[in-house]
């Protein structure tokens, strides 16, 4: 029973929570609208209160007015193609399942697993090289759960080189989360929070792609110093990890892929990154959208499954399986999309000239803040979106549902909207090193043996680095005018 009690409550659960409490609000605070938008911006001068009190909505409506019943369906089907709820989740479904037949290929995990054995004796380039690949796979496609696997079988290769078990899940786990809260790309969180943001997608990619590089390198250098510092006296306590971890779990790399890659490794992962090339010149030279990168991933899941029905790998209803699996990994996020855009809906919407609960709510808060300096109210809202991964550690969730407060409450604090999405990342990225509702580091944790606790006390010194690199990329975002 002690462990129901800590459990974390589901993302839906939570969000059924801010649903009922939205309804709950629909009932006491006025409905207001900003006037004057176009000429003048979203002020808080131009607020008007639409409604001295609350009218409430309806438990369920019958004749298409918002209602707390409604509220799933409604958001669901809000919107249009280029555009939330219906667009973003068409596209989290697609996108989703051109990656499930990428990785249900085994070209990338094969791929990394082979540069596992050539670094193999080259310990001296070994840590930085894998840093880099592993924190390049979250910045690229979200890698997060796959790094329970790679500890599986990095384990014993650091075990007999000596390293402390974190370095580990330094090197998995925590290069794709450093990799993933940088990214300028990745269509999991980048994009769909620029979609939801209004602001171009994949925009702003120079200072994300040097905040890259920067974190990465800090990060690689702390675990290297980590690696280098308790090296030595750890041999004893790496078998003890070891001899709780299942026999046929324990092999060594060479003994997994100590061949070279297929010509259909290789074909896969040119596909890749030729796809990659595409959606870049797309977005930058064409200003690609939510339906055109859509299609891109597509194209690359249909290529890629051509290679393995014609290379024997797989078969023509293999493919379209592990297209469906994709997608319905990802299912979960998309209906978190819709449900938080209902949400919204029933609180009014968030058309800032329309009355609505939700107008008054950020009228309020843009009041609070409004005698707050632009730095000041970035950070706060880098320390929001940290805060909040806690209870919706899904990335794209977590985005569903701040990112239509955040922006407009961007515009009220003098900051940009493509800072609101830089927040979100920051806060949502680097937290997944910290937070128990993670169930991919709960994962890598287990794996090699290490509690909570003792996981804490071991990078609180790194959270602490790349926290003050977030706050210190932000102010640079205001005193630049990052957009």
């Amino acid at each position: 029973m002690s462990s129901l009690k800590r459990e974390m409550p589901d993302a839906f659960i939570i969000l059924l929570g801010m649903m009922l409490l939205a309804w709950g609000l629909t009932f006491v605070i006025p409905e207001g609208q900003f006037s004057s938008i176009e000429e003048q911006g979203l002020r808080l001068e131009n607020f008007n209160h639409y409604s001295e009190q609350g009218t409430g909505r309806a438990l369920f409506s019958a004749s298409g007015e918002p209602g707390l019943l409604n509220a799933a369906f409604d958001g669901l089907t809000s919107g249009d193609r280029e555009g939330s709820a219906v667009g973003v989740v068409a596209f989290i479904l697609i996108v989703g399942g051109a990656f499930g037949v990428l990785l249900g290929s085994g070209a990338i995990h094969r791929a990394l697993t082979r540069l596992v054995v050539v670094l193999e004796g080259r310990d001296g380039i070994l840590l930085p090289v894998l840093f880099l690949v592993f924190s390049l796979s979250g910045a690229v496609y979200g890698m997060s759960e796959e790094a329970i696997a790679f500890c599986l079988l990095l384990l014993p290769l650091f075990q007999t080189l000596g390293h402390h078990p974190a370095v580990v899940v330094l090197v998995t786990y925590g290069a794709t989360q450093i990799g993933f809260a940088t990214s300028w790309m990745n269509p999991f969180s980048v994009a769909i929070a620029q979609g939801l943001a209004g602001v171009p997608l994949m925009s702003g990619a120079g200072l994300r792609a040097l905040c890259w590089v920067l974190f990465t390198l800090a990060a690689m250098l702390y675990t290297w110093q980590f690696a280098k510092k308790t090296r030595h006296g750890m041999q004893c306590y790496a078998n003890k990890v070891l001899a709780d971890v299942p026999e046929h779990m324990v092999q060594h790399p060479a003994e997994i892929a100590a061949g070279p890659l297929s010509r259909t490794d290789l074909a896969v992962l040119l596909i890749l990154l030729c796809s990659l090339v595409w959606v870049i010149w797309g977005v930058v030279a064409r200003s690609y959208y939510i339906g055109q990168i859509a299609s891109q991933f597509f194209a690359m899941a249909l290529a890629v499954g051509l290679v393995l029905v014609a290379s024997g790998r797989m078969k023509v209803n293999q493919v379209s399986s592990a297209f469906q699996r994709g997608a319905a990994d990802l299912l979960p996020a998309a209906l978190i999309v819709g449900f938080a855009k209902g949400l919204v809906i029933m609180l009014g919407g968030d058309e800032p000239g329309s009355p609505s609960v939700l107008n008054t709510l950020l009228y309020r808060a843009g009041d609070a803040i409004s005698g707050m300096p632009d730095w000041l109210s970035a950070q706060l809202m880098f320390l929001f979106q940290s805060v909040f991964n806690l209870f919706v550690s899904s990335g794209s969730g977590q985005a569903a549902l701040t990112m239509p407060l955040m922006s407009p409450l961007a515009d009220l604090a003098g900051v940009s909207r493509q800072l609101a999405v830089l927040c979100f990342q920051f806060g949502d990225g680097l937290t997944n090193l910290m937070i128990p509702t993670s169930a991919a580091l709960m994962g890598c944790l287990g794996v090699v043996k290490i509690s909570f606790a003792q996981w804490l006390g071991l990078i609180w010194r790194l959270q602490l680095i790349l926290m003050t690199l977030a706050c210190a990329a932000i102010g640079v975002a205001v005193y630049t005018g990052y957009s």
